[in-house]
């Protein structure tokens, strides 16, 4: 089976700090460490490192981040030849600032702001099985990739970040979304971001025929399943550095899906997977093998 992913390609740019600076202030940081990054290629990595078969659909600069993504990217074990250079823009840019127990991130889109539905060939398609999206691409080339792969049959997965109201438009063409929390209160207009998880949660599953799955960090994944929400706990882990965390859980459950496993084996793989990744630094560097996250899974459950 084959899992497809359109979506973006960054050089991630870490820097350690204590504390987040206010407004005009200056921190000394710590360290700065550069990664290979964006959703769509982090998201593709996780999957292929599951040992699935996977194709990015996506654009990079002509500059030498470009140069080192698409080299790293093959040795990846990623197929890259829908991955184009774009003359007029410089490559995806994040700088994130790493604090002891989260992350603040600032993304420069740069060359997958480019990215066109002309970009999606059908003949990609036609060999996918399953359609992984985000939205560091223009959200237009992502309802059409959506559309496009749903009406050839495929398993279509949203990762609706960043957020963007667009994302309604894109649920009839969804078997998958999987938002975090804050993503999900914005998805059913809560104001404030206060809201009951669950409750909310049944309440959407009612009215969608999307399948729904909210990410809540240290608490875990809960899903909707035969009319009741499911929770998947995550293991307690040491935290390094949560980059990265979401992009690994997504590749992990395409991956998964892909495989035909049914969705409480997908989502227990994808939750425990995403906990491995918090415990090293950076994001492709720090997401798991098929055996790393065979042991977590037995050692969690022997206990």
């Amino acid at each position: 089976m084959t899992v497809l992913v359109i979506g973006s390609l960054n050089m991630d740019i870490v820097m350690e700090v204590a504390h987040m600076p206010a407004i005009g202030e200056t921190v000394l940081g710590d360290e700065v460490n550069y990664f290979f990054g964006g959703k769509g290629a982090n998201q593709a990595v996780a999957c292929a490192k599951m040992g699935e078969a996977v194709s990015l659909v996506g654009k990079v600069g002509n500059d030498t981040f470009g140069d080192k993504l698409l080299i790293h990217m093959n040795m990846a074990q990623v197929e890259m030849s829908q991955v184009k250079r774009e003359a007029t823009a410089l490559t995806g840019t994040a700088a994130i600032m790493k604090l002891p127990e989260d992350n603040a991130i600032v993304v420069l889109p740069g060359a997958n702001q480019l990215v066109t539905p002309a970009d999606l060939k059908d003949e990609m398609l036609a060999k996918a099985d399953v359609l992984l999206a985000q939205l560091e691409i223009p959200p237009a080339t992502v309802l059409d990739a959506l559309q496009r792969g749903k009406s050839k049959g495929l398993v279509t997965i949203l990762n609706p970040a960043p957020y963007t109201d667009e994302v309604q438009g894109m649920l009839p063409y969804l078997d998958y979304i999987t938002p975090n929390e804050t993503e999900f209160g914005r998805m059913i207009g809560s104001k404030r971001g206060v809201y009951e998880v669950e409750t909310a949660m049944l309440a959407w599953a009612q009215t969608h025929k999307t399948h729904l799955i909210v990410t809540r960090g240290g608490a875990g994944v809960s899903y909707v399943c035969d009319g009741t929400v499911k929770t998947v706990v995550a293991p307690k882990v040491a935290v390094a550095d949560t980059t990265g965390a979401g992009d690994t859980f997504n590749g992990i459950l395409a991956a998964a899906l892909a495989k035909g496993e049914n969705l409480d084996a997908a989502v227990k793989k994808a939750t425990y997977g995403a906990t491995l990744s918090v415990t090293k630094m950076g994001a492709q560097s720090a997401m798991p093998t098929p055996k790393q996250l065979a042991d977590l899974i037995a050692q969690t459950e022997a206990k």
